[in-house]
């Protein structure tokens, strides 16, 4: 029997417009504008390396979830959640050092909150995003 491959490429291309703006595009997607953020010269309403870092972070959680939940049979009604990241300077250098993510898991029955807190936890521990990032992801959920 053949064993498949365990390595997948992503490919992304970033052009610059102007000022300090540009966008990132992927095959068959669409366009994102991208910019500094506002505190570091930057423009407003325009998505930044920072914000993408964050919500990449984010995104992979709810993914990973979603994935874990339907094999475990989970009734949900709803996913929402918010997430931060603290930027610091340390040893002259910006980094991440935290992520927060706060997901709210809303239940179609009551009797599976323990099961969805589990769920969530294991979704953590294998959200490949957060384990390749060096900054400490915390998770706070809240199920209803």
């Amino acid at each position: 029997m053949e064993q498949k491959s365990k390595v997948y490429l992503y490919q992304t291309a970033v052009k610059w417009r102007e000022q300090r703006k540009g966008v990132i595009s992927c095959a068959g997607k669409p366009e994102v504008q991208v910019a500094t953020p506002p505190e570091f010269k930057g423009h407003e309403g325009i998505w930044s390396p920072e914000d993408l870092f964050v919500a990449s972070a984010n995104v992979c959680l709810m993914t990973t979830f979603l994935a874990v939940a339907e094999r475990a049979g989970l009734a949900f009604s709803a996913y929402e959640s918010r997430a931060e990241g603290r930027l610091e300077l340390v040893e002259g250098k910006f980094q991440f050092t935290a992520i927060t993510i706060r997901p709210t898991i809303t239940l179609k029955s009551g009797d599976d909150a323990g099961k969805a807190k589990e769920l969530i936890e294991k979704a953590e521990a294998n959200c490949l995003i957060s384990n390749s990032m060096k900054a400490k992801v915390t998770l706070e959920p809240v199920i209803r």
